[in-house]
């Protein structure tokens, strides 16, 4: 690094008036800019360019249509964290955006109030707890309006602005010092029920939403709106304000909860609409026998109905998301996508109320779509090679979005009803110009079993087709998240690309985008087609001659880690050496150690015990600890020890049963980090132990 990134932030700090004490501050105090970034000789799209981009995030339109604010965050590797600072675009004239805050800590979750005039948001008290902020439009005269004692997590003003939702964590789970009294410094925790734990955390707190008055100055009569019930809301972990709608007339709020606890919680994904009635205080369901996810609820523009997402199924998590629309005056429930094969992942209104927005996965990209609100006839607005990441209508011809590709990180574009897409922001412009990205082609692969796979293929930078280079498998996580043009700071294609790396990334069995028949396919099926699509990928692309059969890695996370370990078992000799992260290697294992048990009794179709259940036997028979009798190929593991969903014990296994196969094998374990590597230090670290790794084998010793 040229110049030290502290050293950076404290000049800024005295740049802005602050005096020198201040710029002496501790790292936590330390402000994160831009950080300094010299492109190499080579041009070569490196990890310290991977982490010097700008992170475009949240736009929000305002409400005369007029700007568009956002926040932008950057990490620094010195200080080992990011920070996200709100800036403001002006649509006539686009040009460079216009800085709210320079702050040592995060502005989150900003939104416009009062027609525009000031921006609330989350940011720290002086006790590091989140809490509701608002500033002027200009960025000045910042004010707390909140002292929660356990903080803000998120919120959203009612369309008069005299009410706030403020979600805030409640105590869930008994401590032992509750049971036993005379023990206040006991740790041990006393389980009873499932859901003890979930993803990164042990259960302890759950988010309620709290209801306040707000008068333009104070923030006042916060009350829990659930406080008898001991269910989430919003749901963990990934739910926030978006699982909450205010009605137009701020009259009524609906919001989403899966009302269960325990094992009920754990076996099932039954969340539903509950719409809380401010005059009456009452509660109603509104989606009451509807029985998969419930989630993202939106009114109309006149609250005649209400818009939202809507999986058939219980407890199968990566159903087809449908549209569904529930009119009031009549208590009519519309699926709108029901002659639709796709599955939306977010939706909003156009201002007439005639048609929603909607982006979902199709045919290996995300594009951006219009549906029409009484006939559901959906047209494509803009299908270019790329993923479109949400949308927020400006009017009804023009939305504002996210928008990214395997080369480009999200930036800010508007996108028009009749197809016409311009860019708005050019954070990393600098950056990637200074750079020779690598190029990305669409191949359609036919499958063992007579259909065509959508694959992606992306070649490094100056790629010479007489040439000869080594290949990367990549197998995709979720195990039923798209392979499109995502961009990832971890997986990321391109930079694996440019360290000369041709990378395969087949859209295999399992991955939404291409039907429901298509997606559904996996579900019971983990060691079956998705693994033949998998090696289809690599024996199609074997066939060229710039492809060295010899030098041929495969990569993966998660459900992309379990087909890493399952490939090491059945790939003969196709693989010169495998990389898997935070992947499943004992399903029986994983089947008792998981938390959301939904997932595992849907898509291994059962539990272990059950003798009579042939769909679940035979998944527990491809699990990949069966087939290590088999590995014989250099193996890196790499886990998290907060990863509560897939255990760090998975990979220490696989490392042993390699080790003491004679394999060649690697390990690298994380005990502060869960199922990603979130910490800039580490993601660093995991992206150089990661190369070294490939290169050592599959890229010939100088």
């Amino acid at each position: 690094m040229a110049a030290s990134l502290k050293t950076i932030a404290a000049a800024a700090l005295l740049a802005s008036g602050v005096g020198a004490s201040a710029a002496a501050a501790s790292d936590s105090e330390v402000i994160i800019d831009r950080p300094e970034f010299k492109a190499p000789a080579d041009r070569r799209f490196s990890i310290e360019a991977l982490e010097a981009l700008g992170r475009v995030t949240d736009p929000v339109v305002s409400p005369d249509g007029k700007k568009v604010l956002f926040g932008i965050a950057y990490e620094s590797v010195e200080l080992n964290r990011s920070n996200n600072d709100l800036y403001v675009l002006d649509l006539a004239h686009p040009g460079v955006p216009e800085r709210l805050t320079r702050t040592a800590a995060s502005e989150n979750g900003a939104r416009w109030i009062e027609g525009g005039r000031r921006i609330a948001f989350i940011y720290p008290d002086d006790n590091k707890v989140g809490q509701l902020w608002v500033m002027n439009a200009d960025g000045s005269d910042r004010k707390c309006l909140t002292s929660v004692e356990k903080g803000v997590d998120g919120f959203l003003f009612s369309p008069d602005e005299k009410k706030i939702v403020l979600i805030s964590p409640v105590k869930f789970a008994r401590t032992a010092e509750d049971v036993y009294p005379d023990l206040p410094k006991a740790t041990g925790r006393i389980v009873d029920d499932l859901m003890y734990k979930h993803w990164d955390e042990w259960v302890t707190e759950i988010p309620h939403p709290f209801l306040a008055e707000f008068d333009g100055n104070t923030v006042s009569g916060i009350r829990d709106i659930m406080a008898d019930e001991p269910f989430e809301a919003p749901m963990k972990p990934f739910g926030g304000s978006e699982s909450f709608a205010w009605s137009p007339d701020s009259n009524q709020l609906v919001y989403v909860s899966r009302k269960k606890t325990g094992m009920e919680y754990a076996i099932s994904t039954d969340s539903n609409l509950y719409l809380y009635d401010l005059r009456t205080g009452t509660t109603r369901n509104l989606t009451e026998g509807m029985m998969g996810y419930d989630t993202c609820p939106t009114f109309s523009p006149d609250g005649s109905r209400l818009a939202w997402l809507s999986m058939e199924h219980d407890g199968y998590e990566s159903d087809k998301n449908r549209i569904f629309v529930h009119d009031f005056r009549t208590g009519k429930r519309t699926d709108l996508t029901a002659e639709w094969d796709y599955s939306v992942d977010a939706i909003a209104w156009n201002p007439d109320g005639r048609s929603l927005w909607f982006i979902a996965p199709k045919d290996g990209v995300t594009p951006i779509f219009t549906i029409d609100a009484r006939s559901g006839s959906v047209k494509l607005v803009n299908d270019a090679i790329a993923d479109y990441a949400s949308v927020v209508p400006v009017d009804n011809k023009t939305a504002i979005t996210l928008r990214h590709s395997m080369t480009s990180p999200n930036e800010i574009f508007s996108v028009s009803t009749d197809g016409k897409v311009r860019q708005l922001t050019d954070v990393n412009t600098a950056v990637l110009s200074a750079l020779d990205m690598p190029t990305v082609e669409k191949r359609l692969v036919n499958t063992t079993d007579g259909k065509k796979m959508t694959t992606w293929v992306v070649y490094p930078p100056h790629f010479d087709a007489s040439g000869s280079y080594p290949s990367l498998l990549y197998c995709q996580g979720g195990p039923q998240q798209p392979v499109s043009q995502f961009w990832s700071y971890r997986w990321n294609l391109a930079l694996m690309a440019s360290n000369g790396y041709i990378v395969i990334a087949p859209n295999r069995r399992g991955l939404p985008g291409f039907g429901t028949e298509w997606n559904a396919q996996i579900s019971g099926d983990y060691g079956g087609q998705n693994m033949r699509d998998y090696l289809s990928a690599v024996d199609y692309m074997k066939r060229e001659s710039y492809i060295d059969p010899a030098r041929i890695g495969a990569v993966g996370a998660s459900y992309g880690g379990f087909s890493v370990y399952w490939l090491a078992g059945h790939h003969d000799k196709r693989f010169a050496c495998f990389i898997a992260h935070a992947g499943i290697f004992d399903i029986e294992a994983q089947y008792l150690e998981t938390e959301e048990m939904w997932f595992a009794n849907w898509d291994m179709g059962g539990a272990p015990w059950d003798k009579d259940n042939a769909t679940a036997q035979a998944t527990f028979a491809t699990s990949p600890h069966k087939f290590v009798d088999k590995w014989d190929t250099p193996i890196l593991v790499t886990h998290g020890e907060l990863d509560y969903r897939i255990l760090a014990s998975q990979g220490m296994m696989a490392y042993n049963a390699a080790r003491l196969r004679g394999v060649p094998a690697e390990m690298l374990i994380f005990p502060d980090e869960n199922h990603w590597i979130l910490k800039p230090q580490n993601a660093v670290l995991w992206q150089r132990v990661f190369f070294r790794w490939l290169d050592r084998w599959l890229k010939p010793q100088k």
